[in-house]
């Protein structure tokens, strides 16, 4: 049973991690270039724009994907039933969008924002017409075909963005390419996928993907909501130029993470499901994961942070270098993003979404306090105060979770605690070779300083054998 599914899954992840990993090199690549085109402010709309699309879409799914994928044997009344309703709930969220796009700009006091937010508005619509199909192919972890799909939309998308900004479209080149990605993925997932919906509605069913859904879906709000309260009190009482600093600084933040945590995400979620009654299988999972993804994490935000500045100007030119000092406290928060995703999936396979969505309360309300503090202190003290909340997220997140699979916060922190150290002492070496060649061009110190840190990182855990380090080479040598 163990080594059927640490099969599966080492499948399942070689798949999602190219997909991840494609995705998130083509959307770097067209950022760099249309970061190069575009100035900070029309970054700074696009945030706004950003923040509602995801509490809009967090709704719209309602926690009913999750609902699916935990539904041991889902027939075609629970997956019509779920398209119906993301229909329904995307077309009056689109119809509250045209109403308030005015209000939005004017709260945000940026009248260039009722065309841009209508228009991108539309995505939603038609994401939800291949949710349930993208629902299908991630339960059953076909991950390859999610891969077919992502990469041209992308690549299409990305040529529409850059080319609409070479011609001088502004903000209207990120909307068009978001829209034109959504629309190619929807239609790529209809064509790869052998699921069609009917026009059935089944309330019984319904009712039984919303009580598991709700709180998700609540939850989901609370966390997304508070994620970015951020960008809003920014977007809110700072420049457009300013949350563009910020946004972009998340971006490049966001690289790694969602390369190496969402990959595993996408496998663990639905690999976790299926062995949720096994509590000690469950743990082994869940340990042996993330030690993994730590491993990979945690030296990429340090490195990236201790040289960011040559980053960014290498990059992004010197006009996006003020973002360098929020970009270097993000990481931190880089590094923490990960534990929290497994730990609250550990919740939602026990079908604890109770829990889950009592503890976001939890996090919100304590968050809330901390951010208004912190935005007494300008960026930076809200910056802080998103450190201090991942670490306060990390001691609530763990403390119950472990509950389930006797892992308790201590315990994890005690098998994290040697990838931290050492992540630590290589990013000395990092800072100091960068220092050494701080009057070099921009390339050669990335290239050196770099490759200097990742000698120490891997010789260090070579000589310690670390699991993590372990691990991934018996993988890689049991399918050379």
């Amino acid at each position: 049973m163990a080594g059927e599914l640490r099969k599966k899954a080492l499948h399942g992840l070689g798949w999602t991690f190219s997909h991840q990993l494609g995705v998130q090199l083509i959307k770097f690549s067209v950022s760099i270039l249309l970061a190069r085109l575009l100035t900070p402010d029309m970054f700074g709309i696009i945030g706004i724009i950003t923040v509602v699309m995801n509490l809009c879409t967090v709704i719209i799914q309602g926690g009913l994907s999750y609902s699916l994928i935990r539904t041991e044997n889902p027939d075609e009344e629970d997956y019509s039933t779920v398209f119906l309703m993301n229909m329904a709930v995307s077309l009056v969220i689109y119809a509250i969008i045209l109403a308030g796009a005015p209000l939005l700009a004017a709260y945000f006091h940026q009248p260039a924002l009722i065309g841009p937010i209508r228009v991108y508005g539309i995505s939603l619509v038609v994401s939800a017409l291949s949710m349930v199909q993208q629902t299908r192919l991630t339960k059953t972890m076909a991950f390859k075909t999610l891969m077919v799909v992502a990469l041209p939309s992308l690549l299409i998308g990305g040529f529409v963005g850059i080319i609409c900004a070479w011609y001088g479209l502004g903000v209207w080149s990120l909307v068009w390419m978001n829209l034109t990605q959504t629309a190619i993925n929807t239609v790529l997932l209809w064509v790869r996928s052998d699921w069609r919906p009917s026009v059935i509605f089944s309330k019984a069913k319904f009712l039984h993907h919303l009580v598991f859904g709700y709180r998700l879906t609540l939850s989901a709000l609370l966390f997304t909501g508070y994620k970015n309260l951020v960008s809003v009190l920014i977007g809110r009482y700072f420049s457009a130029a300013q949350l563009g600093f910020y946004t972009r600084a998340q971006t490049m933040k966001q690289l790694p993470v969602d390369s190496l945590s969402e990959a595993l995400n996408k496998v663990t979620f639905p690999l976790f499901a299926s062995i949720q009654n096994d509590d000690v299988l469950l743990r082994s999972a869940y340990q042996k994961l993330m030690k993994q993804v730590l491993f990979w994490v945690c030296p990429v935000m340090v490195f990236s942070g201790v040289l960011g500045e040559p980053l960014f100007r290498f990059l992004l030119t010197e006009k996006w270098l003020p973002a360098v000092p929020y970009f270097q406290i993000l990481c931190i928060t880089g590094i923490m993003y990960p534990i929290h995703a497994y730990n609250l999936n550990i919740l939602n396979v026990k079908g604890r979404s109770d829990l889950f969505f009592r503890l976001e309360i939890i996090k919100v309300s304590v968050g809330i306090v901390f951010i208004f503090i912190g935005l007494q202190y300008g960026i930076y003290g809200l910056l802080v105060a998103e450190v201090l909340l991942d670490f306060f997220a990390f001691l609530v997140n763990t403390h119950y979770s472990g509950r389930f699979i006797q892992y308790t916060a201590l315990q994890q922190l005690k098998d994290i605690a040697p990838t931290f150290a050492l992540g630590i002492l290589s990013g000395a070496g990092v800072y100091l070779t960068n220092y050494t060649l701080s009057h070099q061009h921009d390339l050669l110190r990335l290239l050196l300083a770099g490759g200097a840190g990742a000698i120490v990182y891997f010789g260090m855990a070579h000589l310690l054998r670390m699991d993590a380090w372990r691990d991934f080479r018996e993988v890689i040598r049991s399918r050379a």
